[in-house]
């Protein structure tokens, strides 16, 4: 799996702070955890969380609760892998299924994003199924209809985030940052920079205004097959890959997971009702459009400082 890293930041901010960070490969991408010196004992279990998250979500890992469903159609769970199904469900409803976890059936099944990466005919993308209704679950088990996969990729980082975070604050944690790929949370202030892939230069730079901000990012240039017009975001309903967003980063005080899932759903939505359902939320945006354009939504400054915009201001709205 293509390893993520699309937003930098910027650490130890407070000259009374000695912030120490640590990286491992997890959830299929870089988890840098940055915790004050005398929080150094909490590496250990937040790491320890965060695999828990990877044996309960992932797709890829034969112990997974979610691989088995995919596999034999009915399985038991536990309360993680309970957590991020209820939580797919509500966000389904609330992007108009856009957000569908149904897309298994092309991330794994055909385009097999991760392993064996190929492109699939246009006959096996039509027939695929993508129809989320045969799934079905509680705190203890879970049934899937037969030629649908499950794929918790599109709001995972964001849950695992959420569940480290979580860990943090219970042992009275007040800074911290922790990040997986462009799924970041930061206790107390921090400098953000999102990555341009086309320059070295960011798009923009700015201060978390809040003490407690989680940033995602959804893109299309990392992970595709071929050329980023078969990326790995789908829609599901028309199950082909997006070509209007070069990148979409959400900012807010909402659960990482919440952001991760709104991004990876305005991502494959037509461009109005892309915008239109990012103002509903309570969250600011920064979009890099496929045509060129830096779109970054009027509330911005509720949610930032001191914002520098690194962009063509000719191209800028």
């Amino acid at each position: 799996m293509k390893l993520l890293f699309i937003i930098c930041i910027v650490l130890g901010l407070n000259a009374h702070s000695k912030m120490i960070k640590r990286t491992k490969v997890l959830m299929g991408t870089f988890v840098s955890i940055s915790l004050n010196s005398d929080d150094y004992r909490l590496f250990k279990g937040t790491f320890e969380i965060l695999h828990r998250v990877d044996g309960s979500l992932s797709s890829y890992k034969t112990t997974s609760p979610i691989y088995k469903l995919n596999r034999e159609r009915k399985v038991e769970i536990n309360l993680l892998t309970y957590d991020a199904l209820l939580l797919s469900t509500k966000y389904y409803k609330q992007s108009f299924g856009y957000f569908n976890i149904a897309i298994g059936s092309l991330t794994k099944d055909l385009y097999h994003f991760g392993e064996n990466e190929r492109v699939p005919e246009y006959w096996e993308l039509k027939e695929s199924d993508t129809s989320i209704t045969s799934l079905e679950f509680d705190e203890r088990s879970a049934s899937l209809g037969q030629g649908v996969k499950i794929d918790l990729g599109g709001m995972g980082k964001g849950f695992g985030v959420d569940r480290a975070v979580e860990y943090l604050k219970i042992n009275g944690v007040e800074e911290a940052r922790v990040a997986l790929s462009g799924d970041i949370r930061c206790l107390g202030v921090c400098k953000i920079e999102i990555n341009n892939p086309n320059a070295k230069e960011p798009l923009i730079s700015f201060f978390t205004k809040e003490t407690d901000m989680g940033i995602s990012t959804s893109g299309n240039y990392n992970r595709y097959v071929k050329t980023t017009q078969h990326n790995h975001l789908i829609n599901p309903k028309t199950k082909i890959s997006q070509t209007s967003f070069t990148s979409i980063t959400l900012i807010s005080k909402l659960p990482n997971s919440d952001l991760d899932a709104y991004a990876t759903a305005a991502s494959v939505m037509a461009t109005k009702l892309a915008y239109k359902f990012l103002d509903s939320m309570d969250l600011a945006y920064v979009v890099l459009q496929s045509d060129g354009r830096l779109i970054k939504s009027k509330n911005l400054s509720l949610f930032v400082d001191d914002a520098r915009v690194e962009y063509p201001e000719h191209i800028q709205k």
